[in-house]
């Protein structure tokens, strides 16, 4: 059965008489090892201009939008055979997922979309094709264009705190301050060294209160280093300098002024979005088959590990320790230390998921091997300051995409052999 893009004259033949060739259709540009056909050119012509009537657009002259147009099809011609050249196919599934898609951004059905392509005189058939076409050579363009993009981890600091401070009109802190005097008989290295003590205590859990009455000097020592919630416009300067894209809890300092040294915790933050994950600390021992120990060996074996804890024969650290064959966790006793879930394989995510705190999984298999998991502990982490830097680097990652994106196609469009073909004069 013959395309409706063959590039023949049909010859109707009669005994030995030969019929009037009839034109089915024609090349009208070449493009590298490919061409774009009339019916390509008029399709698109006939497409573009049902589209604009059904706005109300006003459209150029015939042929300048026929140079359009043409140029367009040489472009896309260019980014299939690119899709070509590096393998990018499209299956069936992935086309109708494609098409029920546009059919629902125009509340539409997939029927009603058919219906509404054939009142503008293309088939289904060739629409779903062009489709295809359309998608792999989105795909070949995004995946070559990528590799040209470089994205500095300085640009994204960068422009994340000016995003941060965009947003930063509306938004409140809540702080508290420690600050340490120097006085006249006191090493200003010895009060440094203090600072970075408290700091430390800080970290590790010490109430902020407790240690501002403790020591702080500061105007609101007796507040418990409270400032309550301020802006920044409204916070002394050496503050507002400090306070960038830190989380709530975050501990700043400790950092020097005339008077002395100063440490400032962000007690909480209301006006910015704030994203929160949950981190799990799990534990696990690893067994690995192999000729000698089977699936029902390992199973069998790990089976025995959770026996032997429950007894009180051994402890989950002695045997991860001893037995798990994923060497960087146990020397740590098993433990993974805090995670998001989403760096696990599926069947491990699953079980640090869904695992109550202190209960030891049953033996399950992944891609690396047989596995007992315990969860340790779960905890809400705010990750404000990474959501502004993801924010900052899809900024900078879209800009460089359109402009390398441009220059990709135009040096495509260099680089390629492109011929119209003239209509011979009779």
């Amino acid at each position: 059965m013959k395309s409706w893009k063959t590039i023949l004259f049909a010859l109707l033949l009669s005994g030995s008489a030969l019929a009037a060739p009839v034109e089915l259709d024609k090349v009208a540009v070449i493009v590298n090892n490919g061409v774009i056909l009339q019916s390509d050119i008029d399709a698109a012509m006939k497409t573009l201009r049902a589209n604009a009537k059904k706005n109300g657009q006003a459209l150029p002259s015939a042929e300048v939008l026929h140079e359009q147009i043409v140029e367009k099809l040489i472009l896309d011609t260019l980014q299939t055979q690119e899709a070509d050249r590096i393998g990018v196919r499209i299956d069936d599934n992935r086309l109708n997922q494609a098409i029920s898609e546009i059919a629902a951004n125009n509340q539409q059905t997939v029927a009603e979309l058919s219906a509404s392509i054939a009142s503008e005189g293309l088939s289904y058939a060739e629409f779903r094709e062009q489709i295809r076409k359309e998608i792999a050579a989105s795909e070949a363009r995004n995946a070559l264009v990528r590799r040209r993009i470089n994205i500095l981890p300085a640009e994204v600091d960068s422009l994340s705190e000016m995003l941060a401070q965009e947003t930063s009109a509306t938004v409140q802190y809540k702080l508290g301050h420690i600050q340490l005097r120097f006085s006249d008989n006191q090493d200003k290295a010895a009060v440094e060294a203090q600072a970075k003590a408290i700091v430390e205590k800080l970290n590790n859990g010490a109430d902020f209160s407790t240690m501002a009455y403790t020591y702080s000097k500061g105007p609101k020592a007796l507040q418990g280093g409270d400032w309550g919630w301020m802006r920044k416009e409204e916070m002394p300067t050496i503050f507002a300098d400090q306070i960038k894209m830190q989380n709530k809890g975050s501990v700043i300092g400790p950092f020097r002024s005339g008077v002395g040294f100063h440490i400032l915790k962000i007690e909480d933050i209301k006006g910015l979005e704030t994203i929160a994950v949950t981190e799990v600390n799990a534990r696990h021992i690893l067994l690995k088959p192999t000729v000698i120990l089977s699936d029902e060996g390992a199973k069998r074996e790990l089976n025995e590990f959770i026996r032997r804890i429950k007894a009180g024969e051994a402890s989950f650290a002695e045997l991860a320790q001893q037995y798990s064959q994923d060497p960087g966790s146990a020397a740590q006793n098993g433990e993974l230390g805090y995670q998001t879930p989403d760096l696990y394989v599926p069947e491990f995510k699953h079980q640090v998921e869904t695992l109550p705190v202190g209960k030891i999984s049953e033996p399950f298999q992944t891609v690396h091997g047989w596995h007992i998991v315990e969860v340790l502990d779960r905890r809400e982490v705010d990750r404000t300051d990474s959501a502004m830097k993801n924010k900052a680097y899809r900024i900078l990652f879209n800009r460089k995409f359109n402009e390398e994106a441009g220059a990709w196609m135009q040096e495509l469009r260099a680089g390629a052999f492109v011929e119209i073909v003239k209509d011979e004069e009779a």
